[in-house]
């Protein structure tokens, strides 16, 4: 078997849009919320900021149950999203 890497392409504001008129409010806000907590987590990796990083990591996964009960490939990793 062959790995295409295809390169990654940008998704036009307007197609976003057209993307996020079709599925419901609390899903689009539950995407961006664990969008910031994934980038909160990839920041937060020293001893001091555990407390911060927990919080994000509790965040992500209440996030991540919203997006998994609309669609499972919507959720968002910690890897992700830096």
């Amino acid at each position: 078997m062959i790995a295409l890497n295809s390169p990654t392409v940008p998704i036009p504001d307007s197609v976003a849009g057209l993307i996020g008129a079709c599925m419901p409010t609390a899903v689009l806000q539950a995407e961006v919320d664990a969008v910031d907590a994934a980038i909160t987590v990839s920041r937060c990796r020293t001893p001091f900021t555990r407390e911060a990083r927990e919080l994000a990591l509790s965040e992500l996964a209440l996030n991540n149950k919203i997006l998994a009960a609309y669609n499972p490939r919507l959720i968002v990793t910690s890897r992700g999203a830096a």
